[in-house]
């Protein structure tokens, strides 16, 4: 869920507001405006790949979390971190990146209701809806990474929740749900790292590289599957679909009174798919979901228990044309008041040739928002950015995710210099030579554990401005005699098949002046 800002600015009376600072003389100065201060904070490394100063820093700061629930926290967090970076979304980038759990003991456990508890930060969730949490206390948040300074590119509001939430933008929000924590945690980062908006139905921010409001405009053209996959006027070709109902009904179900949809279909799509979301109903037998009098056999996710889920039923034949009925029928008198229907959806689709399902398929998906106007994604249904449920980012975010991150980034990290013995003298005349080499972000060869994608490095110096094309793509160099004296450049640039743009990004240089032989 992105959301540029929040609900509302709450002050923070048992946190972050210093009443008057010491003047010279002994007095108090008393600002006219409250100097926010950052509340205790005990810093904790999770995963580091590297020096913050040539890092992306991401931090876990806790809320809703006792003094004596330290442990739970940090044990959270680097659930979270491992998940994200380790095998998907982020495991091609994650040696760019460094994870912290930042700890701040609250007064109070959980998040609030529809109102902070007493925590650093006030997360909290408007009602009963598992969908956004919000802050009440922004300022706190930015004096906490801003007391961090270079260790805090991207902070993070872990939430000590066992619910689904979140939020993206300023702060990325998330709670510590098992099975939620980290897609929701996935999801938000795209928002806060890419700078992208949604790619799923119903919503208001379709913006970023992920999203197109024209055929001609086109962020993903490298990406495109079949670039001459055309239609009759010899514009590139939409991917044909039909959204025949949206709805979030944000409603508890009961058991006297199913709550039901009805939606017109113009009965001339080859398949279609039923979608919704639920929370609060753990087991098979709580509910009944029929389309037109038909149980589609909803059952719960494994272990879901009362968190909120995402259910999809794909049907490889049309909706007849005419009007339909959707209905959820709460079975269990023990789950009113918290059985919840969150979203639905019906989604109408052409058959394979004018509507390529196939995952890894690139083209124009038509995207409908909450006012039912038309963007383009890139995929049918390929990343988490669209289906929170998918563990990986799309080809177009996940080549937005490299650029974003290296944005501030050398893919160098340091230059060392010392003397060493040649090896290519015999032993009794051996003399010392001078050596430079230039420590690289681990990536292509240097990665600790391989990937698939391939990637590489391509490395040229040069001395006083001459190429030293002896040394290319090599990462060390000897210097000998007093020849070794003198201004030398590195030039670095990164390729992997994951970035298919020309972006200055890929590329770093670095100097180095060696002012002594050996």
């Amino acid at each position: 869920m992105y959301q540029p800002g929040h609900l509302e600015d709450v002050r923070a009376e048992d946190y972050g507001h210093q009443a008057g600072l010491e003047n010279s003389q002994g007095g108090r100065y008393r600002p006219d405006k409250p100097v926010t201060q950052p509340p205790p904070l005990e810093t904790i490394p999770l995963i580091i790949s590297g020096p913050t100063t040539n890092r992306v820093d991401l931090v876990f700061f806790s809320d809703g979390y006792l003094a004596s629930e330290r442990q739970k926290f940090i044990d959270d967090a680097m659930r979270l971190a491992l998940d994200v970076s380790q095998n998907q979304t982020f495991n091609t980038v994650q040696p760019l990146l460094n994870f912290w759990g930042a700890f701040s003991p609250s007064n109070q456990s959980g998040i609030g209701i529809d109102e902070p508890k007493q925590t650093p930060f006030g997360l909290y969730r408007p009602g009963t809806t598992l969908r956004g949490v919000y802050y009440a206390y922004p300022d706190v948040g930015r004096a906490a990474c801003d007391f961090l300074g270079a260790q805090c590119d991207y902070p993070i509001l872990l939430g000590n929740d066992p619910l689904y939430g979140g939020l993206g933008g300023e702060f990325t929000v998330i709670t510590a749900s098992l099975l939620n924590g980290p897609l929701v945690l996935r999801h938000e980062l795209g928002h806060s790292i890419l700078d992208v908006g949604e790619e799923y139905d119903g919503g208001f921010a379709y913006f970023g590289r992920n999203a197109a409001h024209s055929r001609s405009e086109l962020p993903w053209k490298q990406w495109l599957s079949d670039p001459l996959r055309m239609d009759e006027s010899g514009n590139l070709r939409v991917e044909r679909s039909n959204m025949a109902m949206q709805a979030y009904p944000w409603t508890l179900l009961n058991t006297t009174e199913p709550w039901s949809i009805n939606f017109t279909s113009p009965g001339t799509y080859a398949r279609f798919s039923v979608q919704f979301s639920l929370a609060g109903i753990p087991d098979k037998g709580d509910l009944l979901v029929t389309l037109d009098g038909h149980d589609l056999g909803w059952k719960p996710r494994t272990a879901i228990g009362m968190d909120r889920w995402f259910y999809d039923f794909n049907h490889s034949t049309g909706l007849e044309a005419g009007e339909h009925e959707l209905k959820f029928t709460l079975l269990s008198q023990e789950h009113v008041g918290v059985a919840q229907l969150c979203s639905t959806e019906i989604l109408e689709y052409g058959d394979e040739e004018t509507f390529v399902s196939s995952p890894g398929f690139y083209s124009l998906y038509p995207t409908y928002s909450e006012n039912n106007e038309t963007t383009y994604r890139p995929t049918n249904d390929d990343c988490l950015m669209r289906l929170v449920t998918t563990p990986n980012f799309c080809n177009v975010c996940l080549e937005t995710l490299w650029i974003s991150l290296l944005k501030n980034l050398s893919f160098i990290d340091n230059f060392e210099e010392h003397c060493e013995a040649s090896s290519l003298m015999s032993e009794e005349h051996k003399r010392l030579v001078k050596v430079l080499s230039v420590n690289l972000l681990p990536l292509a060869g240097f990665r600790k554990s391989p990937i698939s994608a391939k990637e590489s490095y391509t490395i040229v110096w040069q001395k006083d401005g001459t190429i030293l094309s002896e040394f290319n793509n090599q990462t060390r160099i000897t210097l000998d005699g007093d020849k070794a004296i003198g201004n030398y450049s590195v030039h670095v640039k990164f390729s992997t098949e994951e970035v298919r743009l020309e972006s200055p990004m890929m590329e770093s240089e670095g100097y180095y002046e060696v002012t002594t032989s050996c």
